[in-house]
């Protein structure tokens, strides 16, 4: 424990590790000094680089069982380990659910909880053969936690994805520790399209008891934190990263004299 945060010779895979909340959870990794791999369907335009210590990019659909298997047995081959696992990727477009076709309602759960349960389950048959187990850590969101108007099918696989992760860590205990990050509102490249301009952005981040939303070396934080020896009692539970969530909106309306 004389440095818990240091990750040198630890190899972390990142799904989704190029844009976004993704992005800052590998660049947060390579700062602690930890090897990582990221992986997606298509390569970003520059890997995430610190000092000269630089990500590696595995081509894989998460949705696909089989690119998974081969995404991790390259790492293995690569790097000889495996420690970490970030289940970040995911999304899903604003599709209200009355008029969403159920091929569609189906492709948003096999992205957000399907595919982050069967690269767990790969990482997994790694992670039990290492005197030193592993880490999966399952990227939800505070959709889970409240209403997820124009994506409900979305909110209700983060939800999934929190409760797999307590079944996950009771399964593979105690050689591998299982986490879920429940993700407030962030601010990435595309935080434009959901809130508008910096004014918009900033006006966003006020309705936050933190009054600000958080960026993404914020989530890579707390995935420090809980892939670290100073988590190391903490399994099959849910961290808020939320900036103290979100006011009730009764507050607003409510006109009663103090």
């Amino acid at each position: 424990m004389d440095k818990p945060l240091d990750f040198s010779g630890k190899v972390a895979l990142v799904t989704g590790g190029g844009k976004g909340v993704g992005r800052g959870i590998t660049e947060r990794f390579l700062e602690a000094g930890a090897d990582v791999v990221i992986c997606g369907r298509t390569e970003p335009d520059s890997l995430p680089t610190v000092g000269e210590k630089r990500a590696r990019f595995i081509t894989c659909d998460v949705r696909d069982f089989e690119q998974i298997e081969a995404c991790v047995a390259q790492t293995v081959a690569e790097f000889g380990r495996l420690d970490v696992l970030v289940n970040n990727a995911g999304g899903a477009p604003y599709a209200e659910a009355a008029t969403a076709s159920p091929r569609f309602s189906e492709s948003i759960i096999r992205l957000n909880l399907i595919a982050p349960l069967n690269f767990s389950q790969v990482a997994n048959r790694v992670m039990q053969q290492q005197d030193s187990g592993g880490n999966i850590i399952n990227i939800a969101s505070v959709s889970t936690i409240r209403p997820s108007p124009g994506t409900a099918a979305y909110g209700a696989a983060k939800a999934g994805l929190v409760n797999l992760g307590t079944s996950l860590a009771v399964e593979w205990a105690p050689k591998v520790r299982v986490n879920a990050l429940v993700v407030g509102l962030t601010v990435t490249e595309q935080a434009h399209l959901h809130y508008g301009d910096d004014e918009g952005i900033a006006a966003v981040g006020e309705t936050i008891p933190l009054g600000r939303m958080a960026v993404p070396a914020d989530i890579g934080n707390a995935c420090l934190f809980l892939a670290s020896p100073l988590a190391s009692y903490v399994s099959g539970t849910h961290f808020a990263v939320h900036g103290g969530g979100e006011k009730p909106a009764f507050l607003g309306a409510a006109n009663a004299k103090e």
